[in-house]
């Protein structure tokens, strides 16, 4: 009797399960992931092909990179649920960038994407759930061949031991995405001339990222001024952390130290230290903010501390047009003029903002810091291969600093401060105010070559020739004029050994001091004299660092016919002022 209850509940189970199974096998398992297709085209409508596609996480980090086909378009597939952004790059167009795109499982979103030369667009047409947006182009799409796709996406290396869960995390779960570059340079320095910060001698930048949710870089550099026993020395560290809402708030802390020659044994060195915030986000479609300030403190012979805000404000007015509006209070922002021309490479503009140092000067036997409040807009168009751009500004500086060369005895040490790494001095001119006002043109000639003319109108400061007494009364003699400029620049990448020349020449009236304004809203900026700027990879040395990284030589040669220079008279004693000395300097890089 029991066996026979048994077998009855058995053939009833068994019954009920197989009963069971077509339903569960007609519902199918629930789709667990979301996809971003896309579109490229170009403003005229043209599908673009080969055009790089890159997919980042929600912490800004590459997790996978497609090309275009021949229609234009790409697809990623399987994205877990969460916020991604794009970066599509193609030679000879602006880059297009779009952050948080949500992807909810089951779902597909599709993206257009217009690449023009100025202002490049990315925008979401759309978000359903699966099968009611992709068909079977798009499908075709995910399944393109390799020819067409170079790398579909990158995955951590499989390893034997997975299945094994260990207490301690290894150390690479901790640390990914690790790169880094070394600079060694020698030459003359340039750390006033306000367009090309100078590096000390050598320079290194390490960047990493952290469980793969924050981005951590640490800058250096290092070097060892004229007749200096002390090196000067200057430290940066940068920490950011992406948020769901977009923003991307960056915190620096810097540090220098640079022990100014010609003072006497007793003198302190000059140190500063800033601690910066940066962060930018989205207000409404096609109004992008980026805002932040510095804090800082010198230290040398007095102690100086002040705030710096800036912002600067982007509107796309449509696929060919944008407006800028910029503003800066204090010292230069090197974290909006390292983001002003678009680059992926974050050690080099982490190196440049470094090299911003402020500008001291003494005056009365005080230490003093140059300051400017500035005011800026500039409007840009594109048509075709060629962008047009206008902006004029409004600027206010205080303690402005420039360099003096002439006898060792022509100011006091109370009115004069010996620049780090030449044997020229420091000069406090005093305050001026100025408006400018500028027009562009800039032409693109293939993918290598590109060719520009800017000019303008803006103060200039010029000196009488009567002989001054002392520093007080030479900063009374001197004043502001309105003097126009014009500057042409090309730019050419050969394409058989990949050396990158660029070349520029600056005229204005030469027996005027035109101080350098460097745009916050603008590419192109006003340059002083002939200078040259050459960079040539280096190929791999086999057996040594080949596999590892890349070598990389550079020169550069600034105001090489002596432009530019305020001829000054104190005691019957002649000297001049300049913002940009002639200069030549020349470097190795390596890079991993």
């Amino acid at each position: 009797m029991t066996r026979t209850r048994t077998n009855s509940w058995t053939r009833s189970t068994l019954l009920g399960v197989f009963c069971l199974a077509p339903l569960g096998q007609a519902g199918g398992p629930l789709p667990l992931s979301g996809s971003i297709l896309g579109e490229v085209k170009s403003v005229a409508g043209v599908a673009e092909m080969g055009a790089k596609v890159l997919l980042y996480d929600r912490h800004e980090q590459l997790i996978r990179q497609v090309l275009t086909n021949e229609q234009g378009r790409f697809g990623f597939a399987a994205l877990n649920p969460d916020i991604y952004s794009i970066r599509v790059t193609l030679a000879s167009f602006v880059p297009a960038m779009r952050r948080n795109i949500s992807v909810a499982a089951g779902t597909e979103n599709l993206l257009r994407i217009n690449l023009s030369g100025i202002f490049s667009t990315v925008d979401i047409l759309g978000s359903a759930a699966h099968g009611t947006l992709m068909g079977d182009d798009w499908k075709w799409v995910l399944r393109a061949s390799p020819s067409t796709r170079a790398i579909l996406r990158f995955l951590p290396a499989a390893s034997s031991s997975s299945s094994q869960v260990s207490s301690s995390r290894p150390f690479s779960d901790i640390f990914s995405q690790t790169e880094g570059i070394l600079k060694v340079s020698a030459g003359d320095g340039d750390s006033f001339s306000g367009t090309s910060p100078q590096d000390l001698g050598t320079a290194f930048a390490l960047a990493t990222s952290i469980y793969g949710k924050s981005r951590l870089q640490f800058s250096g550099n290092l070097g060892y001024g004229m007749n200096g026993a002390v090196p000067a020395a200057g430290f940066r560290t940068t920490f950011s952390r992406s948020s769901d809402s977009g923003s991307n708030p960056e915190i620096t802390l810097s540090m220098r130290q640079m022990n100014l020659p010609g003072r006497g044994d007793s003198a302190p060195a000059l140190r500063s230290a800033s601690l910066g915030m940066f962060d930018h986000l989205e207000l409404i479609d096609g109004l992008h903010l980026e805002y932040g300030f510095n804090y800082e403190s010198v230290s040398f012979l007095d102690h100086l501390n002040y705030v710096s805000p800036f912002a600067r404000a982007t509107y796309n007015m449509g696929p060919h047009s944008s407006l800028r509006f910029a503003f800066s209070s204090g010292t230069q922002p090197g974290q909006l003029m390292a983001r002003n021309v678009e680059s992926t490479d974050t050690l080099s503009r982490d190196l440049a903002a470094l090299a911003m140092a402020p500008r001291v000067s003494m005056s009365d036997a005080h230490a003093r810091v140059e300051r400017r409040e500035s005011f800026e807009a500039s409007y840009q168009h594109v048509v075709g291969s060629r962008t047009y751009s206008a902006g004029i500004y409004r600027e206010s500086v205080s303690n402005a600093a420039f360099m003096l060369s002439g006898p060792a005895d022509f100011l006091p040490l109370s009115d004069a401060l010996t620049e780090l790494g030449s044997a020229s001095q420091v000069f406090n001119a005093g305050s001026y105010q100025r408006t400018g006002y500028s027009a562009a043109v800039t032409q693109l000639l293939g993918d290598h070559f590109d060719v520009s003319m800017a000019a303008g109108r803006t103060g200039a400061l010029l000196a009488g020739l009567n002989s001054a007494a002392d520093a007080q009364a030479l900063r009374g003699a001197i004043r502001t004029v309105e003097k126009p400029w014009l500057t042409a620049r090309v730019s050419h990448t050969l394409a058989a050994t990949g050396t990158r020349v660029v070349t520029s020449y600056g005229w204005t009236d030469f027996r005027a001091l035109m101080p350098v304004h460097v745009s916050m809203t603008d590419q192109s900026n006003q340059e002083a004299g002939w200078n040259v700027y050459i960079r040539q990879p280096l190929p791999a040395l086999p057996g040594m660092f080949g596999s590892f990284g890349r070598f990389e030589a550079s020169a550069e040669l600034r105001n090489l016919l002596a432009q530019g220079y305020l001829p000054v008279i104190v005691n019957d004693q002649r000297a001049v002022l300049t913002n940009s000395p002639r200069a030549l300097r020349g470097g190795l890089s390596f890079i991993f």
